[in-house]
């Protein structure tokens, strides 16, 4: 047995669990080594196969990624055809609806993903480059509800290396290749630049900075909460607390009002509305986010309010 298959063994036996657990396949190597790896493993696995249909033959790309499966043992092997926009977020939000609807249907807990540690640097620059902040910068998290990734100590090479030994055939995505897009242009020409200038670790180095990255975002995230509960939306109590923290007990108000997206740009303005990290703004309000949520500042507090709600401490 490789070391790379070892690795990816090891990893799933521990995100795996009691009863089914679900992968996710699209055919690619990445998705087909994290397939290979689970069927070593006794514990009982079945497949999950969204063709997205953005590209002639899909359909055919779909049935042989689920033939893959079926001949690994994977069981059972569901295969759902969407119909989704081209772009990246149009097919995530489909993909993951088909996610959902799958672990409904087969009462599976929990469901294994393929994203392994070139992803992750990828992420990481990404975030970067959009001038993120901590949360961001975590990247893909391991895991979050029922979607556990095992992989994400692993390279990319090493889940080729995992098909190649099993005799696998994986599908190349020919819109990898579209450097059109900002996450291809990382993959195929910026991160290769810079390992080339900067070492081969460049990868490993991203990926242990989205983990520092996480570890950092679920503490502030942990005192944003507790803050929330203890001093709510009063402005003095806000005032007492560090930037990173009061920023957050705000969006975490917002979101819990209703609103959507409250991004970089409305988090910045409610913390002028409410004097945090520089001067209070002259004006009360309305700050306006979206999901027709309005922030105002009423005395000694922040004020949500929106359809049928009001929100305010």
């Amino acid at each position: 047995m490789s070391q790379a298959l070892l690795a990816a063994r090891t990893a799933i036996a521990r995100a795996a669990g009691p009863g089914l657990t679900l992968i996710g396949v699209s055919g690619g190597a990445d998705s087909l080594a994290l397939a290979i790896a689970a069927a070593t493993l006794p514990d009982a696995f079945g497949a999950v196969i969204v063709d997205h249909g953005l590209q002639p033959g899909s359909a055919q790309v779909a049935q042989r990624a689920a033939g893959q499966c079926r001949e690994l043992g994977l069981d059972p092997v569901l295969v759902y055809p969407v119909q989704t926009n081209s772009d990246e977020a149009s097919a995530r939000a489909a993909r993951y609806e088909q996610f959902e609807l799958a672990l409904n249907r087969t009462g599976a807990q929990r469901m294994l993903l393929a994203h392994t540690r070139d992803d992750q640097a990828e992420q990481v620059l990404l975030g970067l480059i959009r001038g993120s902040g901590t949360r961001s910068l975590a990247g893909i998290p391991a895991e979050r509800g029922p979607y556990r990734r095992p992989l994400l100590d692993l390279s990319r090479k090493q889940t080729e290396e995992i098909c190649q030994d099993a005799r696998v055939d994986y599908w190349e995505d020919p819109s990898n290749s579209d450097t059109g897009y900002r996450r291809n242009l990382i993959r195929h020409e910026i991160l290769p630049f810079l390992a080339e200038r900067l070492g081969g670790h460049l990868p490993e180095a991203l990926a242990r900075t989205a983990s520092l990255a996480a570890a950092d975002a679920d503490a502030l995230d942990q005192w944003a909460q507790t803050a929330k509960e203890r001093h709510g939306l009063n402005l003095r109590e806000l005032s007492t607390l560090p930037v990173a923290v009061a920023s957050r007990v705000l969006r975490l108000f917002a979101i819990e009002a209703g609103a959507k997206n409250v991004g970089h740009e409305r988090t910045q303005a409610l913390c002028a509305l409410a004097g945090i990290g520089g001067p209070k703004s002259k004006s009360a309000g309305p700050v306006q986010l979206d999901g027709k949520i309005s922030a105002f500042r009423r005395g000694p507090v922040i004020v949500f309010t929106g359809t049928g709600s009001t929100t305010g401490h």
